[in-house]
C-alpha cells in the first residue's frame, strides 16, 4: 500500500493538474460482466440494467476503463483524443461490426493517470489502442450519445495479481473528480468449457462455476480481499473459472478502490452457458 505521504503529494498533484474537471461527490465504481460482444446489441436483462445504470448516477465527467481485453507488456493508457472503436473478436454478424461509439478520448485525463501511476510504475500514454469491445459494449449503454470521454487502461500481463491491486488503489483521488472507474470482464469465464447446447437455457451454471461465482462473492461480501488475490489457492472450482486471469483482473482494479466502510451490491448475477458469469457490483455512490 502506498505510504500516507506518497498518497497525499498525489492527492495534492492531481488537485493541480485537474483544475478543469471540476470536484464532485465521490463517484461510485463498477464492476462488469460483460459476456457476449453481442450484448453491445442486444436488448436483454443485462444491456437494460447497465441502461438503468447510465440514467441513475451522476453524469461522471470522464471515463476510466480497464477491459479484459486489452493485455500489454507494461501499463499504458489510451491519450488519443479521438479513440477509434476496436472490433476485436470474430464469427458475429455484421451489424456487430457495423457498430462505431464515437466517445471522445481524454489526452488530459491520460497525462493525470500517467502522473498518479509513476510513483509505482512506469506508464507510455498510447496514441494506437482505442476503445475495444470490453469498454464499449457496456459504455454504449450507459451513455448511448457516446458525449462522456473515454480512457482506457492497459493490464500488464506479466504482473500478478497483487500488483494490479496496489496500482488500482492509487487511482481513487480521480473518484472524487468525476471519474468513473469501471472494470469489464468475467467473474467465472472459461469459454474452453462453454455449453453451447444450453445457450438458450438462461441461469444454467455448471456446479464447479457456482461454487466459484458464490464463493467470490462471499469473499467480497467479507472484504477478504486477500483471498481473491490469492485466487490460485483457492481450489479446483477457482481454477476451472479462471483458467487465464484476463477477465478476472479486471474485478481486482474495482475492488482495491473500495473504503473500509463503503456499500456494495450485485447485479446481473446470472451465468449463461455454464461456464460464464454476468455477476457485476458497485461500490459506493
Amino acid at each position: 500500500m502506498m505510504p500516507l505521504t506518497g498518497a497525499a503529494q498525489n492527492l495534492n498533484a492531481l488537485e493541480k493538474l485537474t483544475d478543469e474537471l471540476k470536484s464532485t461527490e465521490q463517484m461510485p465504481v463498477f464492476f462488469f460482466g460483460h459476456g457476449s460482444p453481442m450484448n453491445a446489441i442486444e436488448q436483454n436483462e443485462f444491456s437494460e440494467e447497465w441502461a438503468r445504470i447510465g440514467k441513475s448516477i451522476m453524469k461522471p465527467n470522464a471515463i476510466l476503463c480497464i477491459s479484459a481485453h486489452w493485455l500489454t507488456r507494461g501499463t499504458f493508457v489510451t491519450a488519443m483524443p479521438h479513440p477509434k472503436t476496436i472490433h476485436d473478436f470474430g464469427g458475429f454478424p455484421k451489424a456487430l461490426f457495423d457498430v462505431q461509439y464515437p466517445a471522445p478520448g481524454s489526452p488530459q485525463l491520460a497525462g493525470e493517470v500517467k502522473h498518479l501511476l509513476e510513483h509505482g510504475t512506469g506508464v507510455g500514454l498510447d496514441e494506437g489502442w482505442g476503445l475495444d469491445h470490453g469498454c464499449w459494449s457496456v459504455v454504449k449503454h450507459l451513455y448511448p450519445d457516446a458525449d462522456v470521454p473515454v480512457i482506457q487502461l492497459s493490464i500488464d500481463y506479466n504482473q500478478p495479481a497483487a500488483y494490479h491491486y496496489a496500482l488500482a488503489r492509487q487511482l481513487a483521488a480521480l473518484r472524487k473528480k468525476g471519474v468513473l472507474i469501471v472494470g469489464s470482464g468475467n467473474m467465472v469465464h472459461n469459454l474452453g468449457m462453454v455449453a453451447w447446447d444450453k445457450i438458450q437455457d438462461p441461469g444454467f451454471a455448471f456446479d464447479w462455476a457456482t461454487e466459484a461465482n458464490e464463493s467470490m462473492k462471499r469473499m467480497i461480501l467479507n472484504h477478504d480481499h486477500d483471498a481473491l488475490i490469492d485466487y490460485r489457492k483457492q481450489g479446483r472450482a477457482f481454477d476451472l473459472a479462471i483458467p487465464t486471469p484476463d477477465h478476472y483482473f479486471p474485478m481486482l482494479y474495482t475492488l482495491a478502490l473500495q473504503g473500509k466502510d463503503e456499500a456494495l451490491s450485485f447485479f446481473n448475477d446470472k451465468a449463461v452457458m455454464g461456464s460464464l458469469t454476468m455477476t457485476s457490483f458497485r461500490i459506493g455512490g
